[in-house]
């Protein structure tokens, strides 16, 4: 699974950027995270793994959670 840090957090709408390896950015929801994991516990800079999904919008993160 890929590894990334959080790049930004939006708190009030839920939603964040993840800094890929190949410095892009992928958008994550709140609702990507992994069941044990809560979006007020993260912090930018923090590092997390997560896949790759495809939307109608373009490439998103999914399954986010801690390494």
């Amino acid at each position: 699974m890929p590894q990334g840090k959080i790049k930004r957090l939006v708190a009030d709408r839920g939603f964040g950027f993840i800094e890929t390896d190949g410095n892009d950015d992928l958008f994550f929801h709140l609702s990507s995270l992994v069941d044990d994991l809560n979006f007020e516990e993260l912090a930018e800079g923090d590092v997390v793994e997560y896949e790759v999904g495809e939307t109608p919008k373009g490439k998103r993160a999914e399954n986010v959670g801690r390494p």
